[in-house]
């Protein structure tokens, strides 16, 4: 069984508070896209985020060069995952490790480009893998959907590894995703563009999960 996770990618805090009422009734697991401007175009900052709903479970994904720079701020903020890119500018080894030590679960993201095996040191110690089927620091676009085979080549690193998806998801996609393993469907633009993002978030649940042949 999947979940569907709302995304959070918003370039101002007037954004930010628009979209978390928008998906506040019924987001249960989030994710808050962090870029630096340099890895990825510039979003929101950790500073324009001082406290983290209590009823969410609260996923980061930062999109940085130099994830170190961010950690500690990370940690006060005690989310519920914190997702590092692979490709990032330094090692990113002792900053999952400083994460789990903190009880924070820690996740590696790959772009398009990178292979499981290339990062077998990093997904070893990982709780999470995010596969990036899109583009960087940007709503919507296109799934790959071809980076859904990337999901066999992380469970061979690591059976236990959560898998994640973002880029593209939606109503035409999302069944096909969870029938490739993916466990958290990350979605934006299907609940950004939808005139009832409520019922749009019900309908990708109830499509991932329908039982059946595709």
């Amino acid at each position: 069984m999947s979940i569907i996770a709302p995304t959070i990618l918003v370039h101002s805090t007037n954004e930010l508070e628009t979209v978390a009422k928008q998906i506040a009734p019924f987001a249960k697991r989030v994710q808050i896209d962090i870029t630096d401007g340099d890895f990825a175009p510039a979003t929101i900052t950790l500073d324009d985020i001082t406290t983290l709903p209590p009823t969410w479970l609260v996923d980061f994904h930062m999109m940085v060069n130099k994830p170190s720079d961010y950690l500690d701020k990370l940690i006060k903020l005690k989310p519920h995952l914190v997702i590092l890119h692979a490709e990032a500018a330094e090692n990113i080894l002792p900053l999952l490790e400083k994460l789990k030590k903190a009880e924070i679960k820690a996740g590696v993201a790959l772009l398009p480009k990178s292979f499981p095996n290339d990062f077998a040191s990093y997904l070893s110690v990982a709780d999470h893998a995010l596969i990036f089927a899109g583009a960087l620091g940007e709503n919507g676009g296109t799934a790959n959907l071809l980076q859904a085979e990337k999901v066999h080549l992380l469970k061979a690193v690591k059976p236990n590894l959560e898998i994640g998806w973002d880029g593209g998801a939606n109503l035409k996609n999302v069944f096909m995703l969870t029938r490739a393993g993916v466990d958290i469907i990350n979605v934006g633009n299907a609940l950004r563009q939808s005139d009832d993002a409520a019922s749009a978030y019900e309908a990708l649940k109830t499509e991932a999960n329908r039982e059946g042949a595709i």
